[in-house]
């Protein structure tokens, strides 16, 4: 893995014991990773079992229907806006936006999946919803997979990584993070999660 894409070893948190200890008490959380790794459903989980209110980037901030993409300027006002909520689960990576979400998150799960497994959830995705929206897609956008999208997945890594973490370490460096690189690792998390406190 680039070096280049690894977090001040103070932000890490690397006890997913001690990472459910946070989320249960944490009131904005972001939830940061590739596409096909399984960021969207371990939000939803975790916005039913902590009560928590769920926001989309692709369905509330980055897409319109027809999968026309928002003016950027209006994606950022409609951040600005929505982070100032008390409580909720942002689930969207963005790297782009970190500055503005950052500040008022208060722990980060990086969602960091191996590629492969990213792309054979994006096409198990699209096998599941095949001409029909998802629940956390903009109305009217489809799902769909193409070769552009599979070369995302493939390079995300080694181009996006390392700007994620950038933007971590720059505009939250008091943040905590838990990465979670294994399904077995997001299993343990929600359940414990799914316990009683």
């Amino acid at each position: 893995m680039d070096q280049r894409a690894e977090l001040p070893l103070c932000q890490q948190i690397i006890d997913i014991k001690h990472a459910a200890e946070h989320i249960r008490t944490a009131r904005r959380i972001l939830v940061v990773g590739c596409s096909g790794g399984g960021k969207s459903t371990l939000s939803l989980k975790i916005a039913r079992y902590c009560g928590l209110p769920y926001i989309s980037l692709d369905r509330d901030v980055y897409w319109l229907p027809g999968w026309v993409t928002r003016d950027r300027a209006e994606q950022r006002r409609i951040i600005a806006t929505r982070i100032l909520e008390e409580r909720w689960i942002m689930d969207g990576t963005n790297p782009s936006s970190l500055d503005i979400r950052m500040p008022r998150t208060d722990f980060v799960i990086w969602v960091r999946m191996p590629r492969l497994l990213c792309i054979g959830g994006v096409i198990s995705r699209w096998a599941k919803w095949i001409g029909r929206t998802r629940p956390e897609m903009a109305s009217g956008c489809t799902e769909k997979i193409d070769l552009e999208f599979l070369r995302f997945i493939w390079t995300f890594e080694q181009k996006f990584a390392p700007r994620i973490a950038a933007g971590i370490a720059e505009h939250g460096p008091d943040v905590p993070v838990v990465q979670l690189k294994s399904r077995r690792h997001m299993r343990e998390l929600l359940d414990l999660l799914d316990r009683p406190a």
